[in-house]
């Protein structure tokens, strides 16, 4: 039997180098991959990670291998962050030029040669757009597009004419917010103003959920906001992927209270941006939004002050010279009429005078003429008074006794009543009474039969029981 032959494995990975090297060695191609497992070592500005290709229905990994940039990759990674903003890092998709390349160690990979930044930015682009068009169509009540303009809800809001009450959603350690915080409180208006901050992670789509949650915290803490203010600081192009996300989106463009946006993104507007009611490019403008805001109302009030003391000034101005013409007016018709009223005072004055002293001559006569009758009248009326005292006396003495004779008459014909209708006399007269347990009955109603009765007569009492009752219609009595 013959030895079986055998190859070191270097030999192995020298003869598979052969194979590809002579396949691949002058041939370049443009994959389109998603990267993963990146790592870059700056002191060496070497980079190192895996391309995968994912089933577009299970999200499975379907295809991987390993990738290397250094040298010219690296600079063609460089230059592809600084056209899209973003960085070349997991879970982008990108489309690369590419050498297949194969080492005795590290096996099988692939170089890059160069980066289409194109590509990436197109592709984040389609997904902008068709996110775009899904809001408008779903939407139609609070989003519409307009000549190239979103109308929505939010943004057709007006603005309190002082906003004082925000509330900001930031991240917890944002740099941006407290650029926000810091031009807004410490502005040279002396301005105030009350912030609620409502922290979140503000920066990849993964945070969507947690950021909706918060707009709707907002949104429920049934507080009276000026304005949301949503700050950020600057970030690579999928950083702010969150600000293009549909519910975000749709939430912000139906919100009830202004929104503001100052996410730090000076390149393109975020679906965030176009969906609320003002944007900005960074929390520091956003805050110089706000103050400039305040000074226009406050600027209109001192404009419309100083167009009232004008005014005013004019006014007064106007009134004065008219009150001076009314004054030279009422001077002058006061002297005319004093003066006139000083002449009809004397004459009335003389007038008075002479009546008043007519009127005391003929009072001084009366005057004397009732003193006369003053004199002689006592007299009469005493003689009269003095015969009527004694006509009253001569009364006096015969009066008491015609009155006891009328009463006494009178007494004798009540006492003749009395006797006439006592109980005595009328049960004498056949009348009988009838009482029940020691009480006089008159009424019928009150006796029932079978009841113990008594009956009185006038030298007789008679206990009977009643056995019967009937109507007595009084046609059988007799005397």
């Amino acid at each position: 039997m013959e030895p079986v032959r055998h190859l070191r494995l270097s030999e192995l990975n020298r003869k598979i180098n052969e194979v590809l090297h002579g396949s691949f060695n002058t041939i370049e191609f443009w994959v389109i991959a998603d990267i993963t497992n990146h790592s870059f070592k700056s002191d060496k500005n070497y980079h190192n990670f895996e391309l995968v290709e994912k089933d577009p229905d299970s999200n499975d990994i379907i295809a991987k291998i390993n990738g290397k940039a250094w040298g010219k990759g690296t600079l063609r990674i460089e230059n592809f962050e600084k056209i899209t903003g973003q960085k070349f890092t997991n879970n982008i998709n990108v489309l690369l030029n590419i050498s297949v390349k194969f080492h005795t160690v590290f096996g099988l990979q692939v170089e890059i040669n160069d980066v289409d930044p194109n590509f990436t930015l197109g592709v984040l682009e389609q997904q902008r757009q068709s996110t775009l068009e899904r809001l408008v169509q779903e939407n139609p009540s609070f989003i519409l597009k307009s000549g190239g303009r979103y109308i929505t809800r939010n943004n057709q809001l007006r603005l309190n004419k002082v906003l004082q009450k925000i509330a900001v959603i930031s991240s917890s350690n944002s740099a941006g917010a407290e650029d926000f915080r810091h031009t807004l409180l410490d502005n040279t208006a002396g301005y105030k103003f009350h912030i609620d901050n409502y922290y979140t992670a503000v920066q990849g789509e993964i945070n969507a959920d947690e950021f909706l949650k918060k707009i709707i915290e907002v949104f429920q803490s049934k507080q009276a906001y000026d304005a949301v203010i949503i700050t950020r600081g600057g970030g690579s192009q999928t950083d702010f992927l969150i600000f293009d996300n549909y519910y975000i989106g749709r939430a912000l463009a139906k919100f009830p209270i202004p929104v503001i946006t100052g996410i730090g993104h000076h390149k393109n507007e975020t679906i965030a941006d176009l969906m609320v009611h003002t944007q900005t490019k960074t929390p520091t403008k956003a805050a110089e939004f706000i103050i400039a805001h305040n000074r226009d109302f406050e600027e209109a009030m001192l404009s419309f002050q100083k167009g009232i003391l004008i005014r005013t000034q004019q006014l007064f101005s106007i009134h004065f010279q008219a009150l001076a013409s009314y004054s030279s007016i009422v001077v002058n018709q006061s002297r005319d009429l004093l003066s006139e009223h000083k002449e009809r005072l004397a004459h009335i004055n003389q007038i008075t005078t002479n009546v008043s002293s007519a009127i005391i001559y003929k009072n001084g006569i009366r005057l004397i003429a009732m003193t006369s009758q003053l004199v002689s009248q006592p007299r009469i009326l005493l003689n009269n008074l003095m015969n009527n005292v004694n006509r009253m006396t001569e009364n006096l003495k015969t009066s008491p006794v015609h009155y006891l004779r009328n009463q006494q008459g009178s007494l004798e014909h009540y006492r003749s009543v009395i006797k006439l209708m006592s109980p005595e006399n009328i049960l004498r007269k056949g009348f009988a009474i009838v009482r029940i347990k020691n009480r006089v009955i008159s009424n019928p109603d009150e006796i029932s039969i079978g009841e113990e009765m008594e009956v009185i007569l006038s030298d007789t009492k008679i206990q009977s029981t009643v056995t019967h009752k009937s109507t007595y219609e009084g046609t059988d009595f007799k005397l």
